[in-house]
């Protein structure tokens, strides 16, 4: 009997990277969301600098970073029970249509020369009320597209398409801005939205919808999933170190165009690159975890990544120089999205799927609910302290939480 022919290894771990891509809507998914995110973090570049650009202030950066995360926490968590009681695809499709709406708004106003700083905190709120009930939506609508088996490959895929975004967004937004100004990075973001929109459109069917035996109040659909999030100690504890990275961790991102500007005396352009450093690591990392799938301990993986993440930007706080800069920011990038990863994937696991919009709404005001407040507080320290002080600051409080979880919490380097 024949020997069946084993595929070369460099054919292995493609299939391995990017097996969720073999169903049908994940892919359009995929590719939708890519081109859209590509647009956003244009956007998010490109709006910075502007902001900087116009008040000459880093505590205002924290300002519009606290704008757009506010309603995470008037929202986020009802944005969960919408999650789990309509269809995902039609929410998705309606926030989405909202957010590219926003940006076109904000383009014309860009274009038209009337830009206020005032314009970009409103715009900022509305786009992140807006995402309070997008995102848990969209982290709950992935084990719509694929089997619960893929469910870790599809994550760290979500991630590879941000990241790439995060890597080459920023860049083309500097080159962009430097060369024809910040209204053609935010009509960029509001065109790049239709690609998301035509992927939901062009779905088939919704085999995996939500099955949710509904109570008759929204209220009490919210109070049963934060029952079960304060009732598991692994989940309490996962969503514990997301609001500590989210707080101090992350929030020094916040500070990039002035850091471009003031630390490394350079440009829109320099801002550009800073930020895609960090989302090349984080490409990286995600990469990286889609290849090993099933094969590696979550709770390790992400347990590292907690040391990590901040050790790389407390070295960053230091370095004047920008290519040494670009390199430890892909390290903080790699860091970051291994670390949320591994959150992910262990609460969408630990989350009965009756639950799965709430717990995850909880996960993503965790996130963006803290990381504006993290934004608010680091522009204000680095404007009274300077901006080194303020993100030397953000990596030690960072570290130090993770040094205490894992001398009091091993357990969770145990987690699968």
């Amino acid at each position: 009997m024949p020997i069946a022919a084993r595929e070369p290894f460099w054919l292995e771990v493609v299939h391995s990277t990017f097996s969720a891509l073999r169903f049908r809507n994940y892919r359009l998914w995929f590719f939708g969301q890519l081109i859209s995110l590509f647009g956003s973090w244009m956007q998010v570049s490109a709006q910075g600098f502007l902001v900087f650009e116009l008040t000459g202030s880093s505590a205002y950066l924290g300002y519009v970073a606290f704008a757009a995360g506010l309603p995470a926490w008037l929202f986020m968590l009802w944005g969960g029970v919408v999650a789990d009681r309509v269809s995902r695809r039609t929410l998705l499709m309606v926030t989405q249509s909202v957010m590219m709406l926003l940006a076109v708004v904000l383009a014309v106003l860009t274009f038209l020369g009337v830009v206020q700083p005032w314009h970009i905190l409103v715009l900022a709120a509305f786009s992140g009320a807006a995402g309070a009930f997008d995102a848990p939506a969209r982290l709950a609508f992935v084990l719509e597209m694929v089997d619960r088996d893929e469910l870790t490959n599809a994550i760290a895929l979500n991630s590879t398409m941000f990241n790439t975004a995060t890597t080459l967004g920023p860049a083309v937004a500097g080159l962009v801005y430097a060369f024809a100004g910040p209204g053609w990075c935010f009509l960029s973001n509001a065109a790049s939205f239709l690609a998301v929109l035509a992927a939901l459109g062009m779905m088939r069917g919704e085999a995996r919808a939500p099955a949710v035996v509904h109570r008759p109040s929204a209220l009490a659909d919210l109070a049963e999933g934060l029952r079960f999030v304060a009732s598991d100690p692994n989940v309490r504890l996962l969503i514990g170190l997301v609001v500590v990275m989210s707080l101090f961790g992350v929030s020094f991102v916040t500070l990039m165009p002035a850091w471009a500007a003031r630390v490394l005396h350079g440009d829109a352009t320099t801002n550009g690159f800073l930020q895609s450093a960090r989302g090349a690591g984080a490409l990286a990392g995600a990469l990286v975890l889609a290849w090993l799938g099933k094969r590696a301990s979550r709770g390790r993986l992400m347990t590292r990544a907690t040391f990590l993440m901040p050790a790389a930007v407390l070295a960053f706080s230091f370095v004047r120089w920008v290519p040494a800069s670009l390199a430890i920011l892909a390290v903080a990038g790699v860091g970051l999205i291994v670390a949320l990863n591994m959150t992910n994937s262990l609460l969408q696991t630990l989350a009965p799927d009756a639950l799965r919009g709430r717990v995850m709404s909880v996960y993503t005001l965790a996130f963006f609910g803290f990381v504006p407040l993290g934004g608010l507080l680091i522009g204000t320290v680095a404007d009274n302290w300077g901006e080194p002080a303020a993100v030397a600051l953000s990596g030690g409080i960072t570290l130090g939480f993770a040094v205490l979880v894992r001398v009091l919490a091993p357990k969770l380097s145990r987690l699968e």
